[in-house]
């Protein structure tokens, strides 16, 4: 049998070969982000405004890249900078590609929460792209994206007895960490009781479909200030929750004002008290 010989040429090439294709794959994912919903969402929430490079100098988006419970999927919406008046984050966009929904979700900070910093819980119905947008107080807008591999979150039963969750309906919690700094970003939790049906999942027993009801709304205020709002809809998984930041000046009080699809509206609210832990 005879010997294969290799030209000097031969590994250069090979290494040319093998960084096109490096850079088809990297050119071809990067085609892949603009998907059809986005483009249609992109022109109808912001018309050909530009977004900014450097995105991960001021915002990341943190969620697994194949979720566990495609109804129950963690992100964590982290901001790099703290917030200051001279600069902050106005507002942050949530958008998943492939949900009914798409746009799942617009909080709304101010220099007063300190960090723009947002974890929640969400439901995914397909394999997509997940879009956390920030946009800074001289409407500048940046984009961090994840994709995550889940389905049939928008579209899957209640985990719990609906008629026991009914009767929760509503109820809500505050809760921080660790006791309150005064002057400084303090991490707190917002706790909701609501089965935020989508309208979406099909009872097994009835072959009815179970009529929408979500919160629609969300509004932290501290000492009468807003620290944070948010407009979302059953993007947010059953029994909402919030976990974010807030920077009391003094001891106050920490308030909750929550309306839903349904027009409910609900109130919970906690005393601040400089060195200690709240919980309501």
């Amino acid at each position: 049998m005879g010997t294969v010989k290799m030209s000097a040429n031969d590994p250069i090439r090979l290494a040319a070969a093998l960084l096109l294709a490096l850079l088809a794959g990297v050119a071809a994912r990067s085609q892949e982000t603009e998907t059809d919903t986005w483009r249609k969402v992109r022109a109808a929430q912001f018309a050909d405004r530009s977004f900014e490079p450097g995105a991960d100098q001021v915002i990341t988006l943190d969620a697994p890249n194949r979720a566990e419970d495609a109804a129950v999927v963690p992100i964590l919406i982290h901001a790099v900078q703290a917030q200051q008046p001279q600069r902050f984050i106005r507002k942050i966009y949530l958008v998943i590609d492939k949900n009914p929904s798409p746009l799942g979700a617009v909080f709304t900070l101010t220099p007063d929460s300190g960090r723009a910093d947002i974890e929640t819980r969400i439901r995914i119905e397909d394999y997509s792209w997940v879009r956390a947008i920030a946009e800074t107080q001289d409407g500048k807008l940046y984009m961090a994206t994840r994709y995550v591999k889940a389905s049939g979150g928008c579209s899957a039963p209640a985990g719990k007895d609906m008629e026991s969750a009914m009767a929760r309906l509503g109820r809500m919690k505050f809760r921080t960490d660790s006791s309150v700094q005064l002057g400084q970003p303090n991490l707190a939790e917002l706790m909701i009781s609501h089965p935020n049906v989508s309208g979406l999942a099909m009872d097994q027993v009835t072959r009815l479909y179970a009529p929408p009801r979500f919160v629609r709304t969300v509004q932290v205020s501290y000492a009468g200030k807003t620290v944070m709002s948010a407009d979302v809809d059953f993007t947010i998984s059953e029994n909402p929750n919030f976990r974010f930041y807030f920077t009391p000046r003094s001891d106050g009080e920490l308030k909750a004002e929550v309306v839903d699809s349904s027009n409910a509206t609900f109130e919970t609210s906690v005393a601040i008290r400089s060195g200690a832990a709240a919980g309501s």
